[in-house]
């Protein structure tokens, strides 16, 4: 049965449970056909959305090279997790609760989109084979060697269609042709604020200690 008991609630009091029952018959699956499949191999981005076992919710982009998703099976999906700012933010978050949201969007050739709700895990690059055949664990952890820290193993509950329906057809660059300066990572100069407001209290103390 799919969708949630609040959603339920709220088409009964919006009257929209004819459209989405609709929408769970016509264009939701508890598993990923091969579209779906076809689709994933072509992506080189998508979005996270996690939450910890108090339900304090975080989002999060990944990105790498077409295909950087794998499909294992109908119901099985990885992706691969590389050295960060050492937050481990999503991977915290999977820990306590393994409930998870991805969204892949193409805006660049069709303009469509596809949700993957399911539950997730967090798998060792060294120890793939706990979760996979042993041959294709090995293949994998050869090829993304160095790489890779940790690996996200998601079972697919849902999958469905995000429609095209306002999302944006964006030219891609090389990067090669990306002149722009690449942002830093306090472009949004959080650290210079806390060392001023760290100047600013030192300051204060000191004058403070000196009358």
């Amino acid at each position: 049965m799919f969708g949630s008991d609040g959603e339920k609630i709220l088409q009964e009091r919006y009257g929209t449970k004819k459209r989405a029952t609709l929408f769970y018959e016509n264009q939701m699956l508890g598993h990923l056909n091969h579209q779906m499949k076809k689709f994933i191999a072509q992506q080189e981005m998508m979005f996270i959305a996690t939450a910890d076992r108090k339900g304090n919710c975080d989002n999060s982009f990944r990105s790498g090279r077409a295909g950087f998703v794998r499909v294992i099976d109908d119901t099985t999906v990885i992706y691969p997790e590389n050295r960060g700012n050492g937050v481990l933010a999503s991977l915290g978050n999977i820990s306590e609760n393994p409930h998870i949201g991805i969204l892949f969007i193409d805006f660049f050739k069709h303009g469509i989109g596809l949700h993957i709700n399911g539950k997730a895990k967090v798998i060792e690059h060294n120890r793939l084979e706990m979760v996979l055949p042993l041959t294709m664990a090995e293949g994998i952890q050869k090829s993304e060697e160095g790489k890779v820290e940790h690996w996200v193993v998601i079972k697919v509950e849902e999958a469905y269609v995000h429609c095209s329906k306002r999302i944006p057809m964006l030219q891609k660059i090389g990067m090669e042709e990306q002149k722009v300066k690449q942002a830093t990572g306090d472009f949004f100069k959080v650290k210079k604020l806390k060392e001023d407001k760290k100047a600013a209290d030192s300051e204060e103390k000191w004058k403070v200690y000196a009358t």
